[in-house]
């Protein structure tokens, strides 16, 4: 369950990216079906790059988290969303991210809205 609800809060972080920041955008398409799966799949890939490729890229850079007193963070957020547009982009299910800084204000908008959302679901949907 707290795979799911996760994965919810960072589709609706990923929109709120794609709605606020010029130069983030889903794929397009026709009918609100299609953009459902396509934001879903890309939470998806999101999440999983989160879930995978962040720890390892947290251990291996943890000496520029204590040097920037965690700030290096911000710019972890924004290569974890250009991966992820990476990868989706060889897919019909795109997520495009044109450059590093659409990426770090997409990858700031989304931690923040998944810090929100996280506050405002209650405790027994977080996974322990």
């Amino acid at each position: 369950m707290g795979f799911l609800i996760r994965l919810i809060v960072s589709a609706i972080a990923i929109w709120l990216a794609a709605v606020i920041v010029p130069g983030i955008e889903l794929a397009p398409s026709d009918s609100i079906g299609h953009k459902i799966l396509i934001l879903a799949v890309v939470a998806l890939l999101f999440t999983l790059v989160n879930m995978f490729i962040r720890p390892i890229v947290k251990v291996l850079s943890f000496p520029l988290y204590i040097l920037t007193l965690g700030l290096f963070s911000l710019v972890v957020n924004a290569l974890m969303l250009m991966l992820t547009g990476w990868i989706s982009s060889k897919t019909e299910f795109a997520l495009n991210v044109e450059g590093f800084w659409a990426a770090f204000l997409g990858g700031l908008i989304i931690a923040l809205a998944m810090w929100v959302l996280n506050i405002i679901l209650p405790e027994r949907f977080e996974s322990r």
